[in-house]
């Protein structure tokens, strides 16, 4: 079994959603995406935001970031947020 569990890192990812609305991800398929999306930014160079074990793989590294709630997943009325500040700002 894998730790944490796929129903575990949603309830972590959807913590402060209020009732009624509509979770930030609903599915397993998205914490896949989402933890694939930042193993592969790890890869990449950027900085683990968690202690790192030793020799632990980016993917681990990246469940461990969004169980620990310090990997966050943005909503899709955030995404266009940051976007229309960066075109903005630009």
């Amino acid at each position: 079994m894998i730790h944490p569990s796929y129903v575990d890192l949603m309830k972590v990812v959807n913590k402060g959603v209020e009732e009624g609305e509509e979770p930030v991800i609903s599915s397993r398929y998205s914490v896949v995406m989402a933890t694939a999306k930042r193993a592969r930014q790890i890869i990449a160079g950027d900085e683990p935001m968690v202690k790192v074990k030793d020799k632990q793989k980016p993917l681990s590294i990246a469940v461990d970031e969004m169980n620990q709630d310090t990997l966050r997943i943005l909503t899709d009325e955030e995404k266009e947020e940051i976007q229309t500040e960066a075109t903005e700002n630009e």
